[in-house]
């Protein structure tokens, strides 16, 4: 009697630790085919990111993130390498293959990130720079001065 006891027992903690792993599921990597990569070039670094159309990060790499140090990573080389580690991975993992470009800054690596887009093999849609213009702000609070 208390073998049987024990047998259900045992066969209901059975289902339920099967229901607990056929619910739990890793989620599979989502395709995009099309997405943004935005260049953001300072004298000292450049970091590139790959999004998806509404702005959702699918890969990012930076020149310090690539083993650069110091002044080498504001160079042109240096974006090269952090630009191609990024679309890699984006066209590996995504099936990323058309992007749009925006670039921001004014460091050296803007043209050479662009032209690594190409090499990785992605097809560019667009070039957008979106660097901030300065133009003096808004009238200061107070009195106007004579």
């Amino acid at each position: 009697m208390a073998e049987e006891i024990i047998k259900e027992n045992a066969e209901v903690v059975d289902q339920k630790a099967e229901t607990k792993v056929k619910s739990k599921g890793k989620k599979g990597k989502r395709v995009v085919t099309s997405g943004q990569v935005h260049v953001q070039a300072t004298f000292n670094n450049t970091i590139v990111t790959v999004t998806d159309k509404s702005g959702g990060a699918l890969a990012a790499s930076s020149a310090g993130a690539n083993g650069f140090r110091g002044s080498k990573k504001g160079t042109a080389y240096a974006a090269q390498v952090a630009a191609e580690k990024a679309l890699e991975t984006a066209k590996r993992e995504h099936g990323l293959n058309s992007v749009d470009v925006y670039v921001s800054g004014i460091g050296l690596g803007r043209d050479s990130a662009i032209r690594a887009v190409s090499t990785v093999g992605i097809k560019i849609d667009s070039i957008t720079d979106v660097t901030p213009i300065a133009h003096g702000g808004v009238r200061p609070k107070g009195e106007r001065k004579p």
